[in-house]
């Protein structure tokens, strides 16, 4: 037996000491919080911030207390990237500054524009957060157990995780790359035995000659377990199937049993992954943003939890109009809660503090608590990447159960899709939708059910469907053309994603895109 296998095996063991997670929720991370105060309290930030005033509110009261929380929201305001960038990261980012919002030297930046087309962001990595990563990527592991259907033998076998290249841009004072690049970097040596493609192929910057050289060896590895995103996995799966003329990819490799994925949601991909696979395979979902490891699917049939005590404090305000405007702007001062306030079926927007140097940072996600009892979630989209051109306040989430419903009925494989708000001719509006598959579709029959599906899933737009939005026009593509357009924009691979909502110059440059191919 492998010692990955006897690690994964007694997984419940280890995962009870290293978790320790048997105090209420509001306990942990309050008691996380302080944790995050004491590191920076000698930080520039935090002396800016009266961190030391924090503390002592922390420790003056009863533990069940919640003056400290108050404290914090009057004394730190809420931050976005550029906010906290501008005023804070820069000046360790660009002057090479040590001792500005997390103690000691930053090492390392993970290169993230998300899927908004935004300049390039910069997020900190410090050693701390590589540390709290690694801590909560081994709590999924040791949660493997919960899951029946992988036997544990899988864990001897390869462990394939397609990541972004670990040859990191070596700058004056720390390196960038993708953060998937860092991470697997810090693969520590004893892991290195179960780890796919390894350290040579992981290191190559092109994505494309990358997928070719795995591709020429995956007859010969032994995959038990992948990990990455569902659209270059599938894509990866594709090329191995397609090389060596078989029908799977249970064909080159028999004991593949499981997929952890993150990023986007997978329904949309299921449907045309499982026409991959010679037999079922369990599916298991990861919050892994730039910022931070944020949760992950503790148990089969239920949804992903929050990391409560892994250095991540957590902040949530309702995703509504009094708080956010059309174009996803904070407004004013919004109410925020903690993990013990929120509501089931509420859609809150996340602030998050880290040991990373993040401060009530708006990450940009926007979730919903399915079990407030576990703190499990789902993410249901982005506070800039939802669709509201008069009110019908379309959510990602939405679109993706949508789509991969009217899917299911045409029994079609619906691989890439993306929307956008268009004029429509009576001067008032319209959806366009981009959908991405090689199976021939009814347009019209599409259209109907996609508007249709809509309308039942959000009340709002089907209001409006009868009022300002007139009409939804779809545009059928090949898979291909969405990925080649990500791989002209530079962003193949890793955690790069299609965006799912076209908006202003994204969608310009998209629409230009089309007319050339």
């Amino acid at each position: 037996m492998s010692l990955l296998e006897s690690l994964v095996k007694q997984g419940h063991k280890f995962k009870f000491l290293l978790e320790r997670d048997n105090k209420p929720p509001f306990l942990l991370q309050k008691r996380q919080l302080l944790k995050l105060f004491v590191q920076a309290k000698n930080t520039a930030f935090g002396k800016y911030y009266q961190f030391d005033k924090l503390i002592k509110s922390i420790n003056k009261n009863d533990k069940n207390s919640r003056a400290f929380y108050e404290e914090y929201t009057k004394i730190v305001p809420i931050f976005d990237y550029a906010k906290l960038y501008n005023e804070w990261w820069y000046r360790d980012h660009q002057n090479g500054e040590s001792d500005i919002c997390w103690k000691g030297k930053v090492g390392h930046y993970a290169l993230s524009s998300g899927t908004s087309g935004g300049p390039t962001k910069y997020i900190p990595i410090t050693k701390s957060m590589i540390r709290a990563m690694r801590r909560t990527s081994l709590l999924q592991f040791l949660s493997v157990p919960s899951f029946k259907d992988i036997p544990s033998s899988a864990f001897s076998k390869g462990i394939l995780m397609l990541s972004g290249s670990t040859d990191l841009q070596r700058k004056a004072t720390h390196y960038e790359g993708d953060l998937s690049g860092i991470n697997t970097g810090k693969i520590p040596s004893w892991f290195q035995h179960y780890y796919k493609p390894g350290v040579k192929i992981s290191a190559e910057k092109d994505w494309t000659k990358k997928l070719e050289v795995i591709t020429e060896n995956a007859k010969n590895w032994d995959i038990g377990y992948i990990a990455g995103n569902p659209a270059w996995l599938q894509l990866l799966m594709e090329k191995i199937i397609q090389r060596y003329n078989v029908k799977t990819i249970h064909d080159v490799w028999p004991n593949l049993a499981a997929f952890a994925y993150g990023g986007v949601s997978f329904e949309p991909y299921r449907r045309s992954f499982s026409k991959l696979l010679g037999h079922p395979i369990t599916y298991i979902e990861t919050y892994l943003a730039s910022e931070g490891f944020l949760a992950f699917q503790k148990l089969p049939n239920h949804n992903m939890a929050l990391v409560l005590n892994v250095g991540i404090f957590f902040e949530f305000i309702p995703f509504t109009d009094a708080y956010f405007d059309d174009s996803g702007e904070i407004i004013g001062s919004p109410k925020t809660y903690l993990i013990d306030e929120v509501e089931e079926g509420v859609t809150y927007a996340i602030l998050i503090s880290t040991c990373a140097g993040a401060w009530r940072y708006l990450i940009g996600d926007t979730i919903q608590f399915t079990n407030k009892k576990l703190y499990e979630i789902i993410i249901t989209g982005r506070t800039k990447h939802f669709l509201s051109l008069c009110g019908e306040h379309l959510s990602v989430d939405n679109m993706d159960m949508a789509v991969t419903q009217v899917a299911d009925e045409l029994n079609i494989s619906v691989t890439e899709f993306c929307v956008a708000g268009v004029p429509h001719e009576s001067g008032l509006f319209a959806h366009q939708w981009y959908i991405g598959t090689n199976d021939s579709v009814d347009i019209e029959k599409m259209k109907t059910r996609l508007d249709e599906v809509l309308g039942d899933l959000n009340a709002d737009y089907k209001t409006e469907r009868t009022a300002a939005l007139k009409d939804v026009y779809i545009e059928i593509l090949s898979p291909d053309v969405f990925y080649n357009w990500l791989a002209k924009k530079g962003k193949m691979g890793g955690q790069n994603k299609f965006p799912r909502v076209l908006k202003k110059d994204i969608l310009v440059d998209w629409q230009n895109y089309l007319k050339e191919i």
